[in-house]
């Protein structure tokens, strides 16, 4: 009987420590949402474990396009949003939704198609030019249509085209819930294509249609040289200034959500933006090949 109440108090003080153990790592754990192309990138697989190691936080990610994170940030749903539009990050700011948007890195966006590129874009500097013409020669070009930061690029840059755009709506399903978007696009375009889909289906879908989308480079990167079976589209036009793609991070405020665990999503985003955070940005490569380049320090 002893020894059955020793082995009782042994258990009981195992399961007290493992009960403040995970109580202590739901403490310091917080709810991300971001775009996917910082998680298809494998940069958060770089980044996370260093900050955990460095502040005890870890961080459990929600992948989804920039315009769905945004809104789970509106809604309280996450702590803290990392996300690729400015114009709409400092809007959740404004409307006091965020407290304050931390600048961390840039990469760019490109346009790519097939080699024999028949709109005959290759080289043209200009991108609202080069869409332009892909509109004018008929030829085939598929949206994200799914209210990402790519697709809030893509319509910023068919307005900088000249081309006749009209307003549309679409009705997009992610992860079992509809919803509707609305988005401007190239009017009468017969190849215009919006799939509301994310960036790697995009470009697979692009590939077997031979057809150009607005991609940003990192994804492309991982298509085109780190698969099995790489994509065939090639880059055609790129180094345009309105190609250029910021992120953010930015905590939730917690005088609209009082839940949220901002003192650490205000660590989180000051690691990311500390010399730590930007030289492991600056250092990570796919490939060999640099995705992101920091925008503090």
């Amino acid at each position: 009987m002893k020894r059955l109440k020793n082995v009782l108090r042994i258990n009981i003080v195992v399961l007290a420590i493992l009960f403040t153990l995970n109580t202590q790592a739901f403490a310091k754990t917080l709810t991300m949402s971001t775009t996917t192309s910082t998680q298809a990138s494998g940069l958060l697989d770089i980044l996370l474990p260093e900050l955990e190691k460095d502040t005890g936080i870890r961080v459990k990610v929600i992948a989804k396009g920039t315009g769905a994170a945004i809104r789970d940030g509106i809604d309280g749903n996450v702590d803290v949003i990392f996300v690729h539009a400015k114009s709409r990050e400092e809007k959740f700011v404004a409307d006091g939704y965020g407290t304050k948007r931390y600048a961390v890195m840039h990469n760019d966006f490109v346009v790519v198609g097939p080699a024999s590129d028949p709109a005959g874009i290759k080289g043209v500097k200009n991108v609202g030019m080069a869409l332009a013409k892909i509109v004018s020669s008929g030829q085939s070009f598929i949206s994200r249509g799914d209210d990402s930061g790519t697709h809030t690029k893509e319509q910023f840059l068919w307005k900088k085209s000249g081309v006749k755009l009209e307003t549309s709506s679409n009705t997009i399903i992610k992860k079992g819930k509809k919803r509707e978007i609305t988005f401007v696009q190239p009017a009468a375009a017969s190849g215009y294509r919006s799939i509301g889909q994310g960036m790697g289906k995009v470009l697979t879908f692009a590939d077997e249609k031979q057809a150009y989308t607005l991609t940003d480079r990192g994804t492309y990167i991982k298509y085109k040289h780190g698969r099995d079976v790489p994509i065939d589209l090639i880059v055609l036009c790129e180094g345009d200034d309105n190609l250029g793609n910021p992120y953010g991070v930015i905590p939730v405020n917690p005088e609209m959500h009082p839940h949220v665990k901002y003192g650490l999503a205000k660590q989180f985003a000051q690691w990311l933006v500390s010399k730590r955070g930007q030289e492991l940005i600056a250092g990570y490569r796919l490939l060999g090949k640099q995705l992101f380049y920091p925008d503090a320090l």
